[in-house]
Protein backbone atom coordinates (compact mmCIF):
# COMPACT_ATOMS: atom_id res chain seq x y z
CA UNK A 1 0.00 0.00 0.00
CA UNK A 2 1.47 3.06 -0.70
CA UNK A 3 0.34 6.37 1.53
CA UNK A 4 0.08 9.95 0.56
CA UNK A 5 2.61 12.88 1.55
CA UNK A 6 0.44 16.02 2.86
CA UNK A 7 2.96 17.57 4.80
CA UNK A 8 4.38 20.97 3.44
CA UNK A 9 7.59 19.38 5.90
CA UNK A 10 7.47 16.66 3.88
CA UNK A 11 8.16 17.94 0.43
CA UNK A 12 10.36 20.40 1.63
CA UNK A 13 12.53 17.47 3.05
CA UNK A 14 12.62 15.86 0.04
CA UNK A 15 13.16 18.31 -2.47
CA UNK A 16 15.88 19.59 -0.84
CA UNK A 17 17.70 15.80 -1.20
CA UNK A 18 19.24 15.22 -4.76
CA UNK A 19 17.34 13.52 -7.66
CA UNK A 20 17.30 9.88 -7.13
CA UNK A 21 16.79 9.11 -11.11
CA UNK A 22 15.63 11.57 -13.55
CA UNK A 23 14.01 11.43 -17.03
CA UNK A 24 13.28 13.54 -19.47
CA UNK A 25 10.58 14.93 -17.86
CA UNK A 26 10.23 13.78 -14.35
CA UNK A 27 12.50 13.61 -11.27
CA UNK A 28 12.29 11.19 -7.96
CA UNK A 29 13.42 12.15 -4.73
CA UNK A 30 13.54 9.45 -2.18
CA UNK A 31 14.69 10.24 1.57
CA UNK A 32 14.52 6.74 4.11
CA UNK A 33 12.13 7.94 6.70
CA UNK A 34 8.73 8.45 7.98
CA UNK A 35 6.66 11.34 7.50
CA UNK A 36 6.42 14.19 9.52
CA UNK A 37 3.63 14.97 12.27
CA UNK A 38 1.19 17.29 11.83
CA UNK A 39 1.99 20.27 13.24
CA UNK A 40 -0.82 20.74 15.81
CA UNK A 41 -2.24 17.52 18.00
CA UNK A 42 -5.54 17.09 18.82
CA UNK A 43 -5.94 16.65 22.71
CA UNK A 44 -9.09 14.68 23.72
CA UNK A 45 -10.14 15.34 27.07
CA UNK A 46 -9.71 11.62 27.80
CA UNK A 47 -5.95 11.97 26.99
CA UNK A 48 -5.42 14.65 29.77
CA UNK A 49 -5.66 11.83 32.55
CA UNK A 50 -2.16 10.97 34.01
CA UNK A 51 -1.05 7.47 33.16
CA UNK A 52 0.90 5.52 35.88
CA UNK A 53 1.59 2.25 34.17
CA UNK A 54 5.26 1.60 33.34
CA UNK A 55 5.60 2.22 29.34
CA UNK A 56 6.48 -0.98 27.68
CA UNK A 57 10.17 -0.84 26.23
CA UNK A 58 11.38 -0.85 22.75
CA UNK A 59 14.48 -1.88 21.59
CA UNK A 60 14.55 0.46 18.08
CA UNK A 61 12.97 4.01 18.59
CA UNK A 62 9.97 4.19 17.06
CA UNK A 63 11.04 7.19 14.56
CA UNK A 64 14.31 4.46 13.24
CA UNK A 65 11.21 2.46 11.80
CA UNK A 66 10.67 2.83 8.53
CA UNK A 67 7.61 0.58 7.27
CA UNK A 68 6.04 1.44 3.97
CA UNK A 69 6.30 3.61 1.20
CA UNK A 70 4.82 6.86 1.37
CA UNK A 71 4.43 9.03 -2.53
CA UNK A 72 4.03 12.86 -3.03
CA UNK A 73 3.67 14.50 -6.51
CA UNK A 74 4.59 17.84 -7.64
CA UNK A 75 3.00 18.73 -11.20
CA UNK A 76 3.21 22.50 -11.91
CA UNK A 77 0.38 24.68 -13.70
CA UNK A 78 3.09 25.76 -15.53
CA UNK A 79 4.05 22.54 -17.32
CA UNK A 80 0.60 21.22 -17.27
CA UNK A 81 -1.87 23.91 -17.65
CA UNK A 82 -4.72 21.79 -17.81
CA UNK A 83 -6.53 19.74 -14.63
CA UNK A 84 -7.03 16.95 -16.96
CA UNK A 85 -3.61 16.48 -17.43
CA UNK A 86 -2.04 16.84 -14.08
CA UNK A 87 -4.40 14.48 -12.80
CA UNK A 88 -3.71 11.99 -15.34
CA UNK A 89 0.05 12.17 -14.56
CA UNK A 90 -0.82 11.67 -10.83
CA UNK A 91 -2.74 8.82 -11.84
CA UNK A 92 0.32 6.97 -13.73
CA UNK A 93 2.70 8.11 -11.04
CA UNK A 94 1.46 5.92 -8.61
CA UNK A 95 0.08 2.94 -10.26
CA UNK A 96 3.95 3.14 -11.82
CA UNK A 97 5.17 3.07 -8.55
CA UNK A 98 2.50 0.72 -7.35
CA UNK A 99 4.13 -1.87 -9.75
CA UNK A 100 7.72 -1.34 -8.72
CA UNK A 101 6.76 -1.45 -5.35
CA UNK A 102 8.71 -4.97 -4.26
CA UNK A 103 11.89 -3.19 -5.71
CA UNK A 104 11.75 0.23 -3.83
CA UNK A 105 13.14 0.89 -0.36
CA UNK A 106 10.18 2.01 1.66
CA UNK A 107 10.28 5.57 3.02
CA UNK A 108 9.64 8.86 1.56
CA UNK A 109 8.89 9.40 -2.19
CA UNK A 110 8.35 12.47 -4.36
CA UNK A 111 8.07 12.64 -8.08
CA UNK A 112 8.45 16.14 -9.91
CA UNK A 113 7.30 17.05 -13.66
CA UNK A 114 10.83 19.17 -14.96
CA UNK A 115 9.52 19.63 -18.36
CA UNK A 116 6.09 19.44 -20.23
CA UNK A 117 5.36 17.16 -23.01
CA UNK A 118 5.09 19.11 -25.99
CA UNK A 119 1.78 20.39 -26.85
CA UNK A 120 2.16 19.30 -30.80
CA UNK A 121 2.88 15.88 -29.90
CA UNK A 122 0.18 15.05 -27.37
CA UNK A 123 -3.00 17.90 -28.53
CA UNK A 124 -5.80 16.36 -26.02
CA UNK A 125 -5.64 17.18 -22.69
CA UNK A 126 -5.82 13.14 -21.43
CA UNK A 127 -5.36 11.46 -24.58
CA UNK A 128 -4.08 7.49 -24.50
CA UNK A 129 -0.79 8.38 -26.23
CA UNK A 130 0.03 10.42 -23.19
CA UNK A 131 -0.63 8.23 -21.06
CA UNK A 132 1.01 5.68 -22.53
CA UNK A 133 4.06 7.87 -22.95
CA UNK A 134 4.01 9.23 -19.41
CA UNK A 135 3.42 5.72 -18.02
CA UNK A 136 6.17 4.28 -20.10
CA UNK A 137 8.67 6.83 -18.96
CA UNK A 138 7.51 6.21 -15.18
CA UNK A 139 8.02 3.07 -15.61
CA UNK A 140 11.74 2.82 -16.35
CA UNK A 141 12.32 6.19 -13.64
CA UNK A 142 10.71 4.04 -11.13
CA UNK A 143 12.86 1.08 -11.90
CA UNK A 144 15.98 2.84 -12.46
CA UNK A 145 15.16 4.66 -8.99
CA UNK A 146 15.06 1.12 -7.52
CA UNK A 147 18.42 0.35 -8.36
CA UNK A 148 20.01 3.37 -7.28
CA UNK A 149 22.42 3.59 -4.70
CA UNK A 150 21.68 6.65 -2.05
CA UNK A 151 24.51 9.17 -2.17
CA UNK A 152 26.06 10.22 1.20
CA UNK A 153 24.29 13.33 0.81
CA UNK A 154 20.94 11.72 0.34
CA UNK A 155 21.33 9.59 3.18
CA UNK A 156 22.65 12.63 5.96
Amino acid sequence: MIGRLVQSADFQRLLATPMRSRSAHFAVHHVAACPALPARRVVHPSSTEISTDVAPQCETAVDKLIDGHWLGSVIPKRHARRSVTRNLLRRQIRAAMADQLDRLPPGLWLVRLRTPFARQDFPSAASTALRQAARAELVLLFERAGRARPTARAAA
